[in-house]
């Protein structure tokens, strides 16, 4: 199997050149706001297109195509930039948005200074936007921009972000992130940055001395996101960009310094990958389950019996297409449960056995109905969930030792006790049973 994959690897490289990039389709829906061109956001689109993907593109306020028809989500992926829109078309509801996450189709979504529909959806994703009117400022460092066109320096590490990436242009507006631990921040604010109404840097410091008091300073600072990920229980995500400009050819064509070009371009299709599914996609191909020098599955499981559990897990190459097997998660852990997890240990990986991991643990001395559970979540890959149910009883009459080791003490007593009545009963048959003499006066009689 594995000599026949590596003759069909170059095949599917070609062949890749003509399929989706995405691991759930390759149909995109962009809802452009009218007051933004096509043309501007040429770069971006071109390299969605080159990587096979089909857009389609409509109005906010057209009717067709639609989003969802008789409940079924006629996109694999829909990207809204529309900044300046104030209503929707009756299908673009924050309802219908959310509702296509559980239909497995991903978002990416702009939002804008002013106050949208998306501002108000914004908050069911624990975003929280400041007050409409106040874009993210900052004068530093210095250059020939408005204070509202920040280059912002991306992470030199980052788990979706390719690294070493120039810094990009941003203008748009920050969020606060909740207490959600389905969020993904991709993009920080640079700590000089901050939410205001004014271009000026009046009383710019007295913004920040709030800041350090714990004040006013939600809205300024490195705490602040500008790129935000969510994924879903169901593995769909959605991307929110604090700005549409970001992905424009204005900022991707705009030099840091001289000779020195933004970052925009790639940062924008890392976004794209990560929210399309191309990038940090696993799934859970099989889970195996046995005792100790068995291959296949009990039906039920003895307590203390020694059991292995297998997992295969592979991931998504977006370059070819294709599933490869996976050893990289280092972390991830079994539960052996029964209302509360009675053994938790960790799933490591097989050495030489790519995709595999595998664990030997002893079925714990409590009988009933267990779950072989696996449940792997980590900010920016897949949910891996895997839950298998067996039932745990105690051995049969014919199952038990014949001796227990602990109850020695007590077949020590039985046995001396045996011993010592058979002693007894020997001594008192085998003593001397003489008749009585008579006396000198019966004699006489």
């Amino acid at each position: 199997m594995r000599f026949l994959r590596q003759l069909l690897l170059p095949v599917l490289a070609l062949a890749s050149l003509a399929l989706a990039r995405s691991s759930t389709g390759d149909s995109v829906l962009i809802l452009l706001d009218p007051s933004l061109k096509k043309e501007d956001f040429s770069v971006f689109f071109g390299d969605l297109e080159k990587k096979g993907y089909q857009l389609t593109f409509r109005s906010p306020k057209d009717a067709t195509p639609e989003i969802i028809k008789d409940d079924v989500a006629q996109f694999a992926h829909v990207v809204v930039f529309a900044p300046n829109t104030k209503s929707f078309a009756a299908d673009v509801t924050p309802q219908s948005l959310v509702s296509l996450l559980s239909k497995n189709t991903n978002l990416l979504l702009a939002l804008s200074p002013k106050q949208t529909p998306l501002s108000s959806l914004a908050s069911e994703f624990s975003l929280i936007l400041p007050p409409p009117g106040t874009p993210l400022v900052s004068h530093f460092p210095k250059r020939d921009t408005p204070p509202t066109v920040i280059p912002v320096d991306v992470p030199a590490t980052h788990d979706i972000i390719s690294p070493n990436l120039p810094p990009v242009w941003f203008s748009g507006v920050p969020q606060a992130l909740g207490n959600n631990p389905m969020l993904v921040p991709i993009l920080k604010a640079p700590p000089q940055a901050f939410a205001s109404d004014a271009d000026s840097d009046k009383g710019a410091d007295a913004l920040v001395e709030a800041a350090e008091k714990s004040g006013e300073g939600l809205w300024a600072g490195s705490s602040l996101s500008l790129v935000t990920g969510f994924q879903a229980l169901s593995n769909a995500r959605a991307t929110w960009l604090g700005g549409v400009e970001l992905f424009s050819d204005d900022f991707i064509n705009k030099e840091i310094s001289k000779g020195v070009k933004s970052g925009n371009r790639q940062f924008a299709s890392d976004v794209a990958a990560w929210t399309f599914q191309e990038s940090h996609v696993l799934r859970i191909d099989s889970v195996e389950h046995h005792r100790v020098n068995e291959t296949l599955p009990r039906e039920t499981y003895t307590i203390n019996d020694r059991v292995t559990y297998t997992t295969y897990i592979s991931k998504y190459n977006p370059e070819l297409d294709l599933w490869e097997p996976y050893s990289g998660i280092k972390d991830m852990q079994l539960e052996f449960t029964m209302l509360d997890p009675h053994i938790r240990t960790s799933l490591p990986p097989i050495a030489g056995e790519p995709g595999k991991y595998s664990v030997t643990f002893r079925v714990p001395d409590r009988h009933g109905v267990f779950k072989f559970v696996n449940d792997y979540k980590r900010k920016g890959w897949t949910y891996l969930t895997s839950s298998t149910v067996v039932p745990v009883v105690p051995p049969r009459h014919d199952e038990y030792p014949r001796f227990l080791s602990a109850a020695w003490p007590y077949y020590a007593g039985a046995f001396s006790t045996s011993a010592a009545f058979v002693l007894f009963v020997t001594l008192w048959l085998a003593g001397d049973d003489r008749e009585p003499k008579k006396s000198k006066g019966a004699k006489a009689e």
